[in-house]
């Protein structure tokens, strides 16, 4: 079995952070908060609702981060990349503008993969130390943003492996070709980042069934060697409860800003 005390991303760290404003403090430049005023709430999350650009130009440059070794080519492009695995709910709301005007991307590929409760990632499974059905798709995919920018994907709260905390893979492509299969080809590559999770929040999560058969010991936000503390300009999710217990999931939201030209 690989062996994942030290995690395969250590070695890339994110390339680049940008901050564009004027007379505002550093705390009220994070995208979520000045692009994202209002998170998705249980009534709205599972809605077509645009998600509110900022009107002024401030904005920031969400930070690159590296790949990771689990990613794999052609992912199907669907909203809903649970397939069967069990876990609490996560509705994503994620907004790709451009980075110096706050202009919303539309029909910009939105890609996420991340590992199941257990640790483990599709095309991958016994990594983790744990054997489970492996069909090399479960919660992999992505989808077109609208004309507003938005992209809406349904999953489950992802679990853990050695040396990370709880994390999503993201990618942003435009100018991709739909395939007959379901898949997409082509394009350009706009970003490359990962997708934070409030420690508190995952401390309540990680007690409970199925995460807490996970015995792989947890990596903490502030222990990881990727995230850097920048809250949401490096990818820290805004979350919110869809129920009064964990299990019932929450709506994360976040807006992206990527260099499009």
């Amino acid at each position: 079995m690989t062996d994942t005390s030290v995690p395969p991303e250590a070695d890339s760290i994110g390339r680049r952070t940008v901050l564009i404003a004027t007379g505002v403090t550093a705390a009220s430049l994070a995208v979520g908060a000045a692009a994202t005023p209002e998170a998705p709430t249980a009534a709205t999350a599972g809605t077509d609702e645009t998600a509110p650009v900022a009107a002024a130009a401030v904005c920031t440059l969400t930070k690159e981060m590296t790949e990771g070794p689990y990613y794999l080519d052609g992912q199907l492009v669907r909203a809903d990349i649970s397939e069967d695995k069990t876990g609490f709910p996560l509705q994503l709301t994620l907004t790709v503008v451009d980075d110096d005007t706050c202009a919303p991307l539309s029909s910009a590929l939105v890609e996420i993969w991340h590992c199941d409760a257990l640790g483990e990632y599709s095309g991958f499974v016994g990594n983790n130390g744990h054997d489970e059905p492996d069909n090399g798709t479960f919660l992999r995919g992505g989808v077109l943003t609208n004309s507003s920018g938005v992209a809406k994907i349904t999953t489950v709260y992802p679990g853990w492996y050695r040396g990370r905390c709880i994390h999503i893979h993201l990618k942003v492509h435009t100018d991709v070709t739909l395939t007959s299969d379901g898949s997409f080809t082509g394009g350009q590559e706009l970003h490359t980042g990962q997708l934070f999770f409030d420690e508190t929040i995952t401390t309540g999560v990680a007690a409970l069934s199925p995460y807490s058969a996970n015995t792989v010991t947890r990596t903490t936000l502030a222990q990881d060697s990727i995230y850097d503390e920048g809250g949401a300009a490096s990818g820290l999710l805004t979350l919110t409860a869809l129920g009064s217990s964990p299990s019932a999931g929450y709506a994360g939201s976040l807006t992206v800003g990527v260099e499009s030209s």
